[in-house]
């Protein structure tokens, strides 16, 4: 309760909001929604309400009302438990189509996201159906938009994880991570790579170069091979519990590679190129506070976990060969907002010879993805992100980069959709690519 007072319902979040600048409804804007929890909290509006429970399903869970709450109300955090005490009490009235969705989306960050092995089996499977030609000609064809606009943009955002143009046809001695010509340097600061789930499911390449961007930057990576899904996801639904579980499994997975912290050697440093996931690695510390066993670890673990581009921005970032290209930033919501991350991917992208940066108006607000809201949500999600592609287009950028896997996938469907003549990319995969033609990767003997 205390949390949810500490609104003052001053109102400065309403223009930051992409639900409430769409409908211009009180009630889907933070504090509209916050009045709705405490009015439940007051016993005057029941938890099991259709009303509270469309509304808190609106809600993007961007976190831009958080950045401009002067009286630094957590609202992410009540959101997420909002949605927990509304899954476990129900809702009354017949099922909607957007309650078969959670229910879906609970049955699998339940049954699949927590077991590798089963992960990893849904995940091979979508590659396969990503690389396939009946994929290809269903979305070149136009076919699959004539018969469902939904699956057209489902099997657009699956298309955006394909690899980028100019990785296809490597060598595996171009891109293995272990053939890195180093500099010169002091002792290396160890760094572990959080490799995420769809990220190393359906991003590999990225998780890769960061591994080699990490090295020629004076790292050394260390494989922490037993990490599991970050849990963010299940967070961001709800599910509370099953978060806690692989927050403990994560923490026990790196618990060795943290010990190896002495006086007179660099501080590791769990590394994440997934803004989504990265904010909730650092909030580990609050999400397991009242667990006495893990507590104290969780915090541990939090204070190491530092997003790539800040990793990067510490110091002097080494510079690679000419990408002669006109590019914009993308912010995702969860490095702005949630982890406050604002300056570090700017420097990143200064630092690659030959790119043009062009400001995006905007930068910093959503693109409509968050997590599969672009799935449960496509009205809202479309919206929001004809508005951004619009703007991307008025940069005239031909790479548009950005910084987590969710943001890409629906920027890339975005730009496939509209018309914008850009290329969606992981900033990393840029500063890879300027390292890799400057020949710091070498070849196998």
């Amino acid at each position: 309760m205390e949390k949810i007072t500490g609104c003052i319902h001053c109102g400065l979040c309403l223009p930051v909001c992409p639900t409430y600048n769409q409908g211009g409804n009180e009630n889907d804007s933070p504090r509209g929604r916050i009045y709705l929890m405490r009015a439940v909290a007051e016993g005057r509006l029941g938890i099991d309400s259709p009303t509270l429970s469309r509304h808190i399903d609106l809600c993007l869970g961007c976190r831009a009302c958080e950045t401009a709450c002067p009286a630094g109300v957590r609202y992410g955090h009540l959101l997420e438990a909002a949605r927990e005490s509304i899954s476990e009490h129900g809702v009354t009235g017949p099922p909607t189509s957007a309650d078969v969705q959670k229910s879906m989306l609970g049955l699998a960050l339940r049954h699949v996201f927590p077991h590798p092995r089963r992960l990893a089996a849904v995940l091979s499977i979508s590659r396969l159906l990503r690389d396939s030609f009946l994929t290809r000609f269903a979305l070149t064809s136009g076919l699959v938009r004539r018969i469902s606009a939904s699956a057209d943009f489902a099997l657009s955002l699956l298309a955006s994880t394909a690899p980028l143009p100019w990785r296809r046809g490597q060598t595996k001695a171009e891109v293995d991570p272990q053939r890195v010509a180093l500099p010169p340097t002091a002792e290396r600061a160890p760094v572990a790579v959080f490799t995420g789930c769809v990220m190393e499911g359906l991003f590999t390449d990225t998780n890769r170069a960061t591994t080699r961007v990490l090295a020629v930057n004076g790292c050394q990576p260390v494989d922490v091979p037993t990490q599991v899904c970050c849990g963010a996801l299940h967070a961001h639904s709800g599910d509370l519990t099953t978060a806690r579980e692989l927050a403990r499994r994560n923490i026990d997975a790196f618990e060795q590679f943290l010990a190896s912290s002495a006086a007179d050697r660099p501080t590791p440093t769990i590394v994440i190129n997934a803004a989504g996931c990265g904010a909730l690695l650092k909030e580990y510390g609050e999400l397991l506070h009242d667990d006495p066993a893990y507590a104290e670890r969780a915090n541990r673990f939090s204070r190491a976990v530092l997003d790539v581009t800040e990793v990067l921005a510490r110091g002097e970032i080494r510079r690679g060969a000419e990408l002669s290209q006109r590019v914009t930033f993308d912010a995702p919501c969860h490095l702005y907002h949630a982890q406050r991350v604002q300056t570090a991917p700017q420097k990143v992208l200064a630092s690659i010879p030959g790119l043009e940066y062009r400001p995006l108006e905007g930068m910093q607000d959503c693109c409509g993805g968050a997590g599969i809201y672009n799935l449960s949500e496509p009205e809202m999600s479309g919206a929001i992100l004809t508005e951004k592609i619009d703007r991307v287009k008025a940069t005239g950028a031909q790479l548009l980069a950005t910084a987590n896997p969710g943001c890409q996938m629906q920027l890339s469907a975005g730009v496939r959709l509209h018309g914008a003549e850009c290329e969606v990319v992981h900033l990393v995969d840029l500063l890879d690519e300027s390292y890799r033609r400057a020949g710091f990767y070498r070849e196998s003997n």
